[in-house]
C-alpha cells in the first residue's frame, strides 16, 4: 500500500487531499499513468505533468524514480517564493 498525497490545485481536481492505494506501478510515471486511467478527474489533475512536482517520502524526486519501498507520494505544482 502506498499513501498518495495531493496538493493546491491538483487536489482541487481530483477532490481528496490523500487516499491509499494498491498500485503495481514501477515507477512514479507507472503511477501517475494508473491514476489518469482511473476517472475523468485523475486525467484532468495529471494531463499535464510538466506542470507538476512530486516527493517520495517527502523528498523531492522525479517522474521516473523507482517506487520501491517507497510509502508516500505526493504531487504538487511548483513552488513560487517572493
Amino acid at each position: 500500500m502506498i499513501d498518495v498525497l495531493y496538493f493546491a490545485w491538483v487536489r482541487e481536481r481530483i477532490g481528496l487531499p490523500r487516499e491509499r492505494l494498491e498500485t503495481s506501478a514501477a515507477t512514479v510515471a507507472d503511477l501517475v499513468a494508473e491514476l489518469k486511467a482511473r476517472e475523468d478527474r485523475y486525467a484532468a489533475a495529471f494531463a499535464d505533468v510538466s506542470a507538476l512536482r512530486v516527493a517520495l517520502d517527502q523528498e523531492l524526486s522525479s517522474f521516473a524514480a523507482p517506487l520501491a519501498g517507497v510509502r508516500e507520494v505526493a504531487f504538487f505544482p511548483p513552488m513560487t517564493g517572493g
